[in-house]
C-alpha cells in the first residue's frame, strides 16, 4: 500500500493536538501568538522538510524516478551515459581576391549570435574562398541553414568581409534531458547482453547526441549488410526530424561509399560497436508527406482546436511512423478522439496508409480544416 505523506496542514495541526493533549496543567486552547502555538508550528515545518528529504531520497533510488547525476549513476550501472552536448560545423564562403586565403582560427559571425573558429586555412578558387569551421558554442541553435549571414570578426587582407553559409552547419545538439535519459536507462536495464542484434543497434544509434529514434533494417543491400534509419527530432525539428546528408557507410569502411553529414556522424559511431563483419549502411529516411482533411467540426472550427488537432496527429506520426511502417485508419482516429472534440471527421486519407517502399516514411503533409 502506498505511503500518503501528510501535508503540512495536516502536521500543524496534528502538532497542536498532541500538545493540547499532553496533559500540561491549564492548557486548554493556544492562542495564535502563544511561545507554545510557535513552537508547534516550528516543529510542524521540520517534520514536513524531513518528509520532503525522505519523499526525494526516495525518488533517487530507483532509476524510474531518479534525476540529475543520480539517474547517470544508475546509467553507469548499464555502460548508459547523457548524450553530452555538441558543436555543430560546416562552411561559409566569401568574396576573395587572387589567392588570398582566411587563416585557421579566424573568428566569424553567423546570423543570430553565433561565433564560429574557422579550424583550417580557407581554400581559395575562382574569386571565391571557402572556410571550414565549428560553432564555439555547443547546442542545436548552432545548427544554420544554407544561406545565412555571415562575417569575418577581424578584418583579412583580400577577403571580404561580408559572405555567407555555403554548407549547412550540421551536429549541434543539446545536453540530453533527464526525460530521454530515463528512458534509455530503464530500456537499458529491460534488455540482456548485446550482440548485434536489431535492438542493439537501435540503442547505438540513440545513443548519439541528437538522435532521438532508430529503425533497422537487417540484410537491407544484401546479406551481411544492416541498413540503418534514423532521425533526429530535435536538432532538425525544421526539417520534419529528417537527417541532413547523404547516405553511406563510415570513413574507415572500405566496401561501401562513405556517408556525409548526419549520416556520417552516426555511421562513424556505429562503426566501432557493430559486430566486425557487418556492413552498415546509415541512411535518412525518405519523407512521404500526408495530407488531411479534417472536416464536421462545427462551432469547434477554431484556431485552438486547430492547434491541437496539428499537435495530436504529429504526436501519432512520431510515435507509430517509420521507415515501411503502415497507418491504419485506428490510429488517427484514436489520436484525434482522444481531444473530446464535439465532433469531426477525417475525410482524407480514407483508407490506411502505406509507406511507398522500405526507405520511405509516412511523415504529417498539410491539414484542411471545415466546419
Amino acid at each position: 500500500m502506498a505511503f500518503s505523506r501528510p501535508t503540512l496542514t495536516d502536521l500543524r495541526q496534528q502538532a497542536l493536538q498532541d500538545i493540547q493533549n499532553g496533559g500540561i496543567t491549564g492548557v486548554t486552547a493556544l492562542l495564535r501568538f502563544s511561545v507554545l502555538y510557535v513552537l508547534a508550528m516550528v516543529l510542524a515545518g521540520l517534520a514536513h522538510l524531513h518528509y520532503g528529504y525522505l519523499d526525494w531520497i526516495a525518488k533517487q533510488a530507483v532509476p524510474w524516478t531518479a534525476t540529475g547525476i543520480f539517474l547517470e549513476a544508475w546509467g553507469g550501472l548499464k555502460e548508459v551515459t547523457r548524450k553530452p552536448a555538441t558543436a555543430a560545423s560546416g562552411q561559409v564562403s566569401f568574396p576573395a581576391t587572387g589567392t588570398k586565403t582566411v587563416p585557421s582560427g579566424t573568428v566569424i559571425q553567423i546570423t543570430g549570435g553565433l561565433t564560429a573558429v574557422s579550424t583550417a586555412d580557407s581554400v581559395t578558387a575562382n574569386g571565391t574562398t571557402v572556410v571550414a569551421c565549428t560553432v564555439q558554442s555547443a547546442g542545436s541553435a548552432g545548427n544554420v541553414a544554407v544561406g545565412a549571414s555571415a562575417s569575418l570578426g577581424s578584418p583579412v587582407d583580400g577577403i571580404q568581409t561580408v559572405g555567407s553559409v555555403t554548407v549547412a552547419f550540421t551536429g549541434g545538439a543539446d545536453v540530453e534531458n533527464d526525460s530521454d535519459l530515463r528512458t534509455r536507462v530503464l530500456d537499458a536495464f529491460a534488455e540482456g547482453g548485446e550482440n548485434g542484434a536489431a535492438k542493439d543497434y537501435i540503442k547505438w544509434a540513440t545513443a548519439i547526441s541528437g538522435v532521438t529514434r532508430a529503425w533497422v533494417n537487417p540484410n537491407g543491400y544484401g546479406p551481411g549488410t544492416v541498413v540503418v534509419y534514423f532521425a533526429m527530432d530535435n536538432v532538425r525539428s525544421s526539417q520534419g526530424g529528417l537527417p541532413q546528408g547523404s547516405d553511406g557507410a563510415a570513413a574507415g569502411e572500405g566496401r561501401y561509399q562513405t556517408a556525409t553529414g548526419d549520416q556520417l556522424l552516426v555511421a562513424n559511431a556505429l562503426y566501432t560497436q557493430r559486430p566486425v563483419t557487418a556492413l552498415v549502411i546509415v541512411c535518412a529516411p525518405v519523407a512521404q508527406a500526408v495530407d488531411f482533411i479534417v472536416a464536421d467540426l462545427g462551432d469547434g472550427n477554431t484556431t485552438a482546436n486547430q492547434a491541437l488537432i496539428t499537435a495530436a496527429l504529429q504526436d501519432m506520426f512520431t510515435r507509430l511512423s517509420g521507415p515501411g511502417v503502415t497507418l491504419y485508419q485506428s490510429a488517427w482516429t484514436e489520436a484525434l478522439g482522444a481531444l473530446d472534440l464535439d465532433q469531426f471527421s477525417v475525410t482524407s486519407p480514407a483508407e490506411t496508409i502505406a509507406a511507398a517502399n522500405v526507405g520511405s516514411m509516412p511523415v504529417l503533409g498539410s491539414i484542411s480544416f471545415a466546419s
